[in-house]
């Protein structure tokens, strides 16, 4: 609906669109000398009251008298409202978004347009620490709900042209801002336009939070692995802009998606690059072998104990037998049980206030595990596998990917309680082959662990362990090949 020259007429059509929106401010005012009557319409505590008081009211009324009415709107504009960005609106659905988004819009008689002012001034609560992503070493900011503010900390680190930032709203109701950011010379273009394409192609009534976009880019929605890497922290989405990859910011939520990912990114943490290759080279190693203990440790136990005890040293067999002498179980499903115990207290250690959780996910555990032994419910082989096996998912420093491998840990175990150690190969076997054929815009999730050769074997250099940066030659296969090609 186009706007009227009549300002009785936007005004009304404006309080039906708003109607029973309480905190929609219409503001009646005149220009000096009486050369215009005007309104203004803004979302009250999403603005910045000092500058709609200051910037606009207080100029219009007072710097208005050598402007005739019919130019005054435009006059405006050009010299009279001293904010940064001001827009001319031509429908009444733009001005209703423009103000729905923290910005003021104003009306005036005679005028077929409006404009759009930003005043946005959204609450926040400042740039705070990496949570989930934390470092020894290394810079400690994180992002925040403000996509203004997220797109800022990663321009401190890129100080280029080439970084690029191109915006998109999503969901019907929500109107959700969003931006894609990403380095003009590295990045795919293929890459970059499927992303665009496939952002384009969401039809949703409301987008909250970044991991619901994530979903809905992911290609195997079945896959309980992660397709696309989240993080919290600016430098490590920074890190990922330069090596070719894009970076999606989600307004009103201090996580970032970035794409494309494999299996190798969530087994990187932001630390691996500010300490020397060596440590870091083994702790990405001990990650690695942390995954495979996360998935195989209950299975395998299982598998040996039921199945095939003979592969036990004696001595461990024999203690084993003789602590399962009093057990009224069998050995499946006290493992079961003690593996979901385990995860009910990570849940209750995630769900309880800071300063509580700890204490009930460590001292829960300890208790419930002594209380069981001694109750002789359980052994204490099985207490110490399901402990491991949970100590494990926390040397992980990307919590999606441990949810993968915790819900495979379940099939593994299944199929090695049926069929022995058979059954715990075929399971690896299984998660494996489903592992191989996960992709993520077109790159292998395995790689470089398979198809190496496709980027000449570079990133290996940057995979189970990290040579010393000064060999690093970045050229991943992220990046665009030379010459633009992909």
């Amino acid at each position: 609906m186009q706007i009227s020259e009549n300002l009785a007429e936007n005004k009304a059509a404006l309080q039906e669109i708003f109607r029973d929106c309480g905190d929609i401010v219409f503001r009646d005012f005149a220009a000096a000398e009486g050369r215009g009557h005007l309104f203004l319409v803004y979302v009250d505590n999403m603005v910045s009251t000092t500058a709609i008081e200051e910037s606009i009211l207080t100029n219009v009324m007072n710097r208005c008298q050598a402007v005739e009415a019919e130019g005054l709107l435009r006059h405006l504009t050009e010299s009279v409202i001293s904010i940064r960005d001001v827009i001319r609106l031509s429908a009444l659905e733009e001005a209703a978004d423009a103000v729905l988004s923290g910005d003021t819009v104003i009306f005036m008689e005679g005028s077929g347009f409006a404009l759009q002012a930003s005043t946005k001034a959204f609450p926040n609560r400042g740039v705070g620490t990496a949570e989930t992503e934390v470092v020894v070493q290394g810079p400690k900011d994180a992002f925040t709900e403000l996509l203004a503010f997220n797109i800022v900390l990663i321009r401190r680190r890129i100080r280029h042209t080439g970084l690029k930032v191109k915006r998109k709203k999503l969901g019907a109701m929500t109107n959700c801002d969003l931006a894609l950011l990403y380095e003009e010379e590295l990045v795919r273009p293929e890459v970059l336009a499927r992303i665009e394409k496939h952002l384009d192609q969401i039809h949703a009534d409301g987008i909250l939070d970044s991991g619901a976009v994530e979903q809905l880019l992911e290609q195997r929605v079945m896959s309980p692995f992660p397709q696309l890497q989240m993080t919290e922290r600016p430098d490590k989405a920074a890190a990922a802009i330069l090596e070719g990859r894009v970076v999606v910011v989600v307004d009103n939520t201090p996580f970032v998606i970035l794409i494309p990912a494999t299996l190798n990114v969530f087994f990187q943490a932001a630390e691996d690059y500010y300490d020397r290759w060596e440590i870091m080279s083994f702790l990405r190693l001990l990650r690695y072998g942390a995954a495979f203990l996360a998935v195989a440790l209950p299975g395998l136990y299982v598998a040996l104990t039921v199945y095939h005890p003979q592969l036990l040293p004696t001595a461990l067999a024999l203690k084993i037998a003789e602590t399962r002498s009093s057990i009224p179980f069998s050995v499946v499903p006290e493992v079961v049980v003690m593996e979901l115990a385990f995860e009910v207290l990570r849940e209750a250690g995630i769900r309880l206030p800071s300063p509580v959780s700890s204490t009930v996910g460590i001292v829960g555990g300890i208790i419930i595990g002594s209380a069981a032994v001694e109750a002789g419910l359980v052994s204490p082989a099985v207490v110490i596998i399901s402990a491991l096996t949970g100590i494990c998912t926390f040397v992980i420093p990307n919590p999606a990917i441990v949810s993968g491998l915790r819900l495979s840990k379940y099939l593994v175990l299944a199929l090695a309680a049926v069929l022995g150690l058979y059954g715990f190969w075929l399971g690896m076997l299984f998660l494996l082959l489903h592992l191989a054929g996960l992709s993520s815009y077109g790159i292998p999730f395995l790689y470089p662990f398979c198809s190496s050769s496709a980027n000449e074997d570079r990133d290996w250099e940057d995979s189970l362990i990290r040579l010393p940066l000064r060999y690093l030659r970045r050229l991943s296969i992220f990046r665009r090949r030379k010459g633009g090609e992909s």
